[in-house]
């Protein structure tokens, strides 16, 4: 009987501290577009991709986000460019592109952010601080979208050419995306 009583005690505080870590919070993407979109004289393009998985894990009042898309996945409808893709930004050496940021667990609740987002494509990693984003927030969804102002320069890679006029250093990504809290 006192063993019970003794064992009571031990686990009476570890019940109380549940509530604590239940305080903890997920978010989960749900759905995405990504569209890179690349400039030329004589042609412009867009690359678009469903296939990004992510996740947030808030503690404390931060969430640090995880974004990760394989670079195969994006397509602009013509198979030979996308192969070429894949050869100027080294995809089969570095397969996905990954996003990481961190926000207030506050900011659910705001109509707009601005993200400092670590990006890395290509073999190398870029910073953009301050990146705008619109959020609306239906539930326990949460719709995102706006623009990361990527630059192939940003990423060591050589403007491909057509035709010997090369592409514009500007390779914005259009972002869209709708996250559930769990």
């Amino acid at each position: 009987m006192n063993k019970k009583i003794v064992l009571l005690f031990l686990f009476v505080p570890l019940l109380m501290a549940l509530p604590v870590f239940a305080a903890d919070s997920q978010w989960v993407l749900e759905q995405s577009t990504l569209a890179y979109h690349v400039s030329h004289p004589l042609h412009q393009t867009e690359g678009m991709s469903h296939a990004a998985r992510g996740k947030g894990v808030c503690h404390d009042g931060q969430c640090d986000f995880l974004i990760a898309v394989p670079v195969k996945s994006f397509d602009s409808g013509d198979s030979n460019r996308d192969l070429h893709m894949l050869q100027v930004t080294r995809g089969a050496q570095f397969p996905m592109v990954t996003v990481r940021t961190r926000l207030p667990e506050t900011v659910a609740s705001s109509a707009t952010i601005n993200a400092d987002l670590e990006v890395q494509f290509a073999g190398q990693t870029a910073d953009y601080k301050q990146v705008p984003f619109q959020l609306t927030t239906q539930g326990n969804e949460t719709k995102i979208s706006g623009t990361i102002p990527a630059t192939l320069s940003d990423f060591k890679i050589d403007p491909p050419t057509l035709l010997t006029l090369p592409i514009k250093n500007e390779i914005p990504v259009r972002v869209e995306m709708t996250w559930r809290k769990q």
